[in-house]
């Protein structure tokens, strides 16, 4: 019994040494660009790997000057939640969202000439945007300096000129603070020069650093959420579908909506942008387009339902939201995302109506599209309808939904409707020719 007792001693004794000596395992995350999907998903990234590493310290190096607000929220909450001693060394500059995610963090290290603060809300042009914006960012920051024991007035200062704190600022100014202002003032614990100087600081003799290294994968996912690239892949998409449905059989035009709706979709869905029920309501409103084209007679509520399915699952997708809950993202996000989706939906139509005849002829697109031969023995014309066609009556040989063929003068063209389905067998006028097609209405 005696011999057991003093080997779990002996036991106890070892493992307890071991944790005393060992080496403390300190994660380093870099933000560095941006702050933006990509940022947000290497934070998500490195705090789950940090985690399965057994790290003890989370260091995060920071020079931004800021980025997208509803990103750094998300930072700001997983750094807040994380169980981990959390530090911030500001190499450079800390300013808009990276001073929201500094002040998330326990502990501040500044180096020499760096800055923390300027974090009024602005738009893309760099214009501060109206009070309701600032007030939402001042209770974020106050509430973040509140919960690390800071000085919240000097939080709010960094958004308002207005707030004025005695000793600090004059009003009228918005709040910036140098290393050595942070410091007096309670929002760095002192000047650094490095990582590992900070991590001196912070006592640690004997310490391994792990850094998070973004994969390829992060680089494609963080190229694809872009929203530049967003804004090109909806072009494609609603362009594609335009086409294919325009011009059914071609195949190629499918191909290329799809990839582009692929493209878009799995980089924001593997990022938590895109939901599920997102991208079902996308589907949904393909789908009640079709069966309005192809199935319904005309335009009418299934033909408008599809485009709001689409146009609102597209835009959606692009914004933080917990099925419509959209108090994260704010009205100017949403607002900026159904615009993005609005503006490619016109310009891709536009491309495509006026553009599309051309394209659709050219010598390229032929050896990508899938044509049956079309002999002219069977009526076919392979030149642009005369002028002089305007104006002439005919018939509608195949139902017009709303592309589809009439017969004029005993000739057979491609013709499209301006009056929405015409059946098969309806008398007709030409209006108008355009990319080689006719604009037909009924007499």
């Amino acid at each position: 019994m005696k011999r057991i007792f003093s080997t779990a001693i002996f036991s106890f004794l070892i493992i307890l040494f071991c944790q005393t000596f060992a080496q403390t395992k300190v994660y380093q995350l870099d933000l560095k660009d941006e702050i933006n999907p990509a940022a947000w998903r290497s934070t998500r990234k490195a705090f789950e790997d940090a985690e399965k590493q057994n790290a003890k310290i989370f260091i995060i190096n920071m020079n931004t000057y800021g980025g997208l607000l509803d990103y750094a929220d998300s930072i700001r909450t997983k750094i807040i939640n994380s169980k981990l001693k959390t530090i911030v060394f500001i190499d450079n500059n800390a300013a808009s969202a990276g001073a929201l995610i500094s002040i998330a963090c326990d502990r501040i290290y500044m180096n020499q000439g760096a800055n923390i603060g300027a974090a009024s809300v602005v738009n893309g042009k760099g214009e501060v945007l109206p009070e309701k914006y600032q007030s939402y960012m001042r209770g974020l920051m106050r509430t973040t300096a509140e919960a690390k024991g800071r000085n919240p007035k000097i939080a709010e200062a960094f958004v308002d000129p207005d707030v004025e704190v005695e000793g600090i600022n004059v009003k009228g100014k918005v709040l910036t603070l140098t290393t050595q202002e942070a410091i007096k003032n309670g929002y760095c614990v002192a000047q650094a020069s490095s990582i590992n100087d900070v991590l001196k600081m912070e006592g640690l003799t004997d310490f391994k650093i792990i850094k998070y290294t973004p994969t390829f994968t992060d680089n494609i996912i963080g190229f694809f959420t872009n929203p530049a690239v967003s804004s090109v892949l909806i072009l494609f998409i609603i362009g594609g579908i335009y086409f294919e449905l325009q011009s059914p059989g071609i195949g190629f035009a499918l191909l290329v909506a799809v990839i582009a709706s692929l493209l878009f979709f799995a980089p924001l869905y593997l990022e938590g942008l895109a939901a599920n029920w997102e991208i079902l309501l996308f589907v949904i409103g393909i789908v009640l387009l079709i069966l309005e084209i192809f199935v319904i007679p005309g335009f009418g509520i299934f033909g408008i339902l599809g485009i709001v399915c689409i146009v609102t699952g597209l835009a959606m997708s692009l914004i933080l939201n917990d099925f419509f809950d959209l108090s994260v993202s704010g009205s100017e996000k949403i607002t900026q995302s159904f615009l993005i989706v609005l503006v490619s939906l016109v310009i891709s139509i536009f491309i495509s109506v006026f553009f599309g005849g051309n394209l659709l002829k050219s010598k390229a697109f032929k050896r990508l599209s899938l044509n049956d031969e079309q002999n002219s023995s069977e009526g076919y014309q392979i030149h642009k309808p005369e002028i002089s066609l305007i104006g002439k009556n005919g018939k509608s040989i195949t139902d017009l939904r709303p592309s589809g063929k009439v017969e004029i003068d005993g000739e057979r063209f491609e013709a499209l409707s301006i009056d929405g389905f015409i059946e098969n067998g309806t008398e007709v006028v030409v209006t108008k020719i355009e990319n080689y097609n006719l604009s037909v209405k009924r007499v």
